[in-house]
């Protein structure tokens, strides 16, 4: 299983050029069951990750791209009269994939929200009252544009606690954009990336993670961390008890990627901000990340 995880790694280093640290982040999002918000401009790779990510694992690739038109039943499915047979059969939607890419979500109306956070929190969608379970692993990749609002609908505290953790791929560095050059003159495309691992492989290294050791000292560090969001003065709303099972489930996933059987104080230290940021609420104008980073020097470390 070690020799998969660096195969994967190196596989999508192939297409996302000097990202490593962002392409460790989506692979503990989906180790540890959960999914991944990415905050970041237009033309940065966050489609390209997500389809490397699908080919990589051999699973199926979906991307919605959301505007305020978008319906519910556009993200879920539904049924349609077939003439032929005389009754209504299921069209499914786009989420009957293993990786979906749902680009800038905060475009969608929140009714079109809700159906696409629902599905992401429940793992199947309910149509005319019957149910049916979307293909596991069920991995999304949410997009926003943080920097332009016009016509957008933000997501609501309560959604965007439904994400594991929130990151940004940032521009490049000058030496990196030469690289992505390179590559393109080269023709390297993501229908030429090999199959590193099945789809079911994922499903056994997300039950690996979950066994990773954390010490109860570790466990107690996380409570104070979380309960310290509650009653910082600059913060106007906490995070939830989600993000404390969050920051474990990912910690137990960092430390499994780092070829580990045991959880450290720095895999907490190093996502908590991509963990607990996205999921309170500055006072002030504040901004949320350096917060938490100053959470980080005021609690103590076990």
């Amino acid at each position: 299983m070690r020799q998969q995880i660096e195969q994967l790694t190196e596989n999508l280093g192939h297409t996302i050029v000097g990202k490593a640290e962002a392409i460790r982040l989506v692979l503990v999002a989906l180790l540890a069951g959960g999914h991944a918000l990415l905050e970041d401009v237009p033309g940065v790779g966050k489609t390209l990750l997500a389809k490397s990510l699908a080919r990589s694992i051999a699973g199926r690739f979906q991307r919605i791209q959301c505007t305020p038109d978008l319906l519910p039943t556009d993200i879920t499915g539904t049924n349609i009269w077939n003439q032929r047979s005389g009754e209504f059969e299921f069209l499914p939607g786009p989420v009957f994939a293993n990786v979906l890419l749902a680009d800038e979500i905060n475009r969608a109306t929140p009714r079109t929200q809700s159906a696409l956070l629902e599905v992401m929190e429940e793992q199947q969608v309910t149509v005319d009252g019957v149910s049916r379970p979307v293909p596991k692993p069920f991995f999304v990749i949410a997009t926003q544009n943080p920097i332009e609002y016009q016509g957008t609908f933000p997501l609501p505290e309560a959604q965007m606690d439904r994400f594991m953790l929130s990151l940004s791929l940032g521009y490049p560095t000058e030496d990196e954009e030469l690289q992505m050059l390179e590559r393109h003159q080269e023709g390297m495309k993501v229908s030429e990336l090999g199959t590193c691992i099945s789809a079911e492989d994922v499903l056994k290294l997300r039950s690996l993670c979950h066994q990773m050791k954390m010490d109860k000292s570790l466990q107690q560090y996380i409570v104070n961390l979380v309960r310290a969001t509650r009653s910082s003065e600059e913060v106007t709303l906490g995070v939830s008890p989600r993000g404390t099972v969050a920051l474990q489930r990912t910690a137990q996933a960092l430390a499994f990627l780092e070829g580990r059987d045991y959880v450290i104080p720095d895999d907490v230290k190093f996502l908590a901000p991509y963990v607990l940021a996205h999921r309170l609420i500055p006072a002030g104008g504040r901004r949320a990340k350096p917060i938490v980073e100053q959470l980080l020097r005021s609690v103590p470390i076990p």
